[in-house]
């Protein structure tokens, strides 16, 4: 597993001045600091079958999130059962679960041992992909599916750091010590607001620069593709990207393997990004090539995505609304 290390000798990017925290914000921090406190003092496994529990937990206590969740279900998989729906719902509740308790374990985690939990499924097609973003800057289309904490850490180890481009927490508390967490493996983390300059320079550097790509994006900030065959406001950042600096685009994956604490590290072969002289048509167009591919990967593995992100909520101006 390799990608191409992101210079950390530039300046700093420009950060807006967080708000002072709140004493909600204080209370959140101290409650993310005993989960993780908790769950790394536990033996590996035992945090494991902990995450697991307390996933299930989510599931049943968890109202509201539960019915954002099924709706976007609903959206998705009009064609399955509401048994259905709930069942992939529960299990991407374990699935996050998990995730928390092997997040809280990283640290453990060494450039011997990583290997043990991550497995790279083709390993040729990840080295092309690499050779590609030495002769021109690589791009990792991926998003929040399977183990993503993992996915950026495991490369850091194996001495190769990523930059992602990350849409930072409300509770700026918490996701500084993500951030730092993160850095530990070499992790660069770009906010979003600002990356657009800090990810066209690693770009002209010919350096890897991940985008998760599966979030729901504002009118001013998106553009409408259609994701699982309906409108979805999606982000253009990578089409833009790529088309500006002639990057390769590689969708990337960490897959969880049934619901045990193993991976795979999935690479899929490089989109080919259409040029036809009409930028503002071809943006749409490359972005919807973005979103066909995180489909599938969704459509192949519904447990391993989040479903409680409304996916679906901003809409063209006068259609009918998807969340209540």
């Amino acid at each position: 597993m390799k990608a191409v290390e992101a210079s950390t000798s530039s300046r700093p990017e420009a950060r807006a001045t967080p708000e002072r925290p709140s004493w909600n914000d204080r209370l959140e921090l101290v409650l993310f600091v005993a989960a993780y406190g908790l769950l790394a003092a536990l033996p590996r496994r035992m945090a494991f079958r902990l995450g697991t529990f307390l996933g299930n937990l989510f599931y049943l206590l968890d109202r509201p999130d539960r019915r954002t969740a099924l709706r976007s279900l609903a959206i998705a998989f009009p064609e399955k059962t509401e048994a259905e729906r709930l069942a992939i719902l529960r299990a991407s509740c374990r699935n996050l679960g998990r995730l928390a308790a092997e997040v809280s374990h990283l640290v453990e985690l060494s450039p011997e041992s990583v290997g043990d939990y991550v497995r790279i499924e083709d390993p040729e097609t990840w080295s092309r992909a690499i050779d590609l973003a030495r002769e021109r800057g690589g791009l990792i289309l991926t998003g929040h599916f399977g183990n993503w904490e993992l996915l950026a850490y495991a490369h850091g180890l194996l001495g190769h750091p990523v930059t992602l481009v990350h849409r930072p927490m409300r509770n700026h508390l918490v996701d500084e010590r993500i951030t730092r967490l993160r850095a530990r493996a070499g992790t660069r983390s770009i906010p979003k607001k600002f990356a657009a300059k800090a990810a066209l320079r690693a770009l002209l550097r010919h350096e890897l620069v991940a985008i998760p790509a599966d979030q729901n994006q504002t009118r001013r900030d998106g553009v409408f593709v259609e994701f699982f065959g309906v409108t979805a406001s999606s982000t253009p950042g990578l089409a833009r990207l790529a088309m500006l600096t002639g990057a390769s685009v590689v969708p990337v994956f960490l897959v969880r393997q049934g619901e045990s604490e193993y991976h795979r590290l999935v690479v899929l072969p490089p989109l080919e990004m259409v040029d036809s002289g009409d930028k503002q048509s071809d943006i749409v167009t490359n972005t919807q090539r973005c979103q066909a591919v995180l489909e599938r990967m969704v459509r192949q593995y519904p447990e391993q995505w989040i479903w409680f992100h409304k996916r679906w909520r901003t809409q063209p101006l006068g259609a009918p609304k998807l969340y209540t």
